[in-house]
C-alpha cells in the first residue's frame, strides 16, 4: 500500500463525484469522466497507485514487512 487514509478518502469522493458527473454529462466526454472516476475509486479501494510507485511517492505511514522465516516456508 502506498496511499494514506486521507488520500484514499479524497480519491474515493472525487472519483464518485466524477462518475456521478459522468452519468449526467454529454456523450462527448462521457468515456473520459468514466475512466478517470473509475481509476480514482479503484486506487482508493486497493490503496495502491502505480504512478506513486514510479515516482517514489508514499502517503501511507505503514510499511508492511514479510517475516523471512514465513517466506522460507513457502
Amino acid at each position: 500500500m502506498n496511499i494514506g487514509g486521507f488520500d484514499r478518502l479524497v480519491r474515493l469522493f472525487t472519483g464518485l463525484g466524477v462518475v456521478l458527473f459522468d452519468y449526467i454529462s454529454s456523450a462527448n466526454w462521457e468515456i473520459v469522466f468514466l475512466i478517470f472516476g473509475t481509476w480514482s475509486v479503484l486506487t482508493s479501494v486497493f490503496g495502491w497507485c502505480p504512478f506513486y510507485k514510479v515516482f517514489g511517492v508514499r502517503t501511507c505511514p505503514t510499511v508492511f514487512k514479510i517475516d523471512k522465516e514465513l517466506d522460507q516456508l513457502t
